[in-house]
């Protein structure tokens, strides 16, 4: 199963079962509104705090994915999920009523790649025959972790981006039905790479450089080029990061100009919604792979793609420490059935 120096190819098949996908109102009058399962009209959720108010998003995405997939708890060995809040409480609180079997993982916004590699490995080797991948975020929450309370109504610079609120939900199992949406073929795991940045507010240029080193390893480790497939997608780098991103990779002989595309630019409409550098956060590419993405996989638009989240590998200790700020990418091959 191993190849080349940090990549996984399946020898069984992994299948994409179903995707679910709950956001908040902002992202549902973006230009991807049309494709998610459940649009939250009130950002809380009912819930009082922020926090509880991503749980419930969680724990929304989690029974959409049931109800539309028509597995029960039961049937599932264990979630994968993950968030941008401490000891993930988000998580935590969101599929705690389930009573299955959690396997909690943190990458920062790239937690919905790691989260779908790591199933991919149970269940690909045997261990695990359901496995639910799932990461979230909501703006509020992140906001008060990382930056500023919202009461404090501080100025954003044009290079931040906006965290989405929202969580995807993903099932993987052995074996192909007629619901299956598609398989995935391969892994390329991230390593940490910093480039000494310590701009918190400009995450897409910390993150790009960690996705082109695991973009480019992949290529090696398979033997591929950017035209072997239809799309090359990360998950939070914006207009900043992309630049960058095309940059490294053309300095490495990768021109994926043509082939490359960003969730967090995807959600947004830069010219109507006031999100500066676009989208960002665990539920960004979470949201867009399990709605647009998996679409255009179910319609025969795309045949293969790479789904490559990023991360800022940050926490408020490190920058108030004075900190650079590390990113990370993890790499999914997917490929329609």
């Amino acid at each position: 199963m191993q190849k080349g120096k940090a990549s996984l190819i399946f020898e069984k098949d992994v299948y994409i079962e179903h995707g679910a996908s709950v956001v908040g109102s902002k992202e549902g009058e973006g230009p991807l509104g049309k494709y998610f399962d459940v649009v939250e009209s009130d950002e809380m959720a009912g819930a009082d705090s922020w926090e509880k108010a991503e749980s419930r998003i969680q724990s929304k995405a989690v029974e959409k994915l049931m109800e539309k997939s028509g597995v029960t708890e039961t049937e599932i060995r264990y979630i994968l999920g993950g968030d941008l809040l401490g000891q993930l409480i988000a998580t935590t609180f969101g599929v705690k009523k389930y009573n299955i079997p959690l396997l909690g993982l943190y990458g920062a916004c790239s937690t919905m790649g790691e989260g779908l590699g790591v199933a991919s490995i149970l269940v690909s080797s045997g261990c695990a025959d359901k496995v639910i991948a799932l990461a979230s975020s909501h703006f509020a929450s992140a906001e008060k972790t990382f930056r500023f309370p919202l009461e404090y109504a501080n100025q954003r610079p044009f290079s931040a981006t906006w965290t989405v609120t929202g969580c995807g939900a993903v099932l993987l199992t052995k074996d192909k039905s007629e619901k299956t949406i598609a398989k995935i073929n391969g892994i390329t795991a991230g390593k940490i790479v910093d480039f000494g940045l310590k701009d918190a507010q400009n995450m897409g240029a910390c993150m790009a450089p960690a996705a082109a080193d695991t973009i480019s390893r992949h290529f090696e480790d398979f033997g591929t080029v950017p035209n072997d497939y239809d799309k090359i997608i990360t998950g939070d780098l914006g207009v900043i990061g992309q630049k960058i991103l095309i940059d490294l990779l053309s300095n490495k002989g990768y021109d994926i100009s043509s082939k490359h595309m960003d969730c967090g630019i995807e959600i947004y409409d830069s010219d109507k919604q006031d999100t500066h550098a676009g989208g960002s956060g665990c539920g960004c590419c979470a949201s867009v792979l399990t709605s647009f993405i998996f679409r255009q996989l179910q319609n025969g638009e795309w045949r293969k793609v790479l789904f490559v989240p990023t991360g800022a590998l940050m926490s408020p200790v490190s920058f108030n420490e004075g900190l650079s700020v590390p990113g990370i990418a993890h790499l999914v091959s997917i490929e329609a059935v």
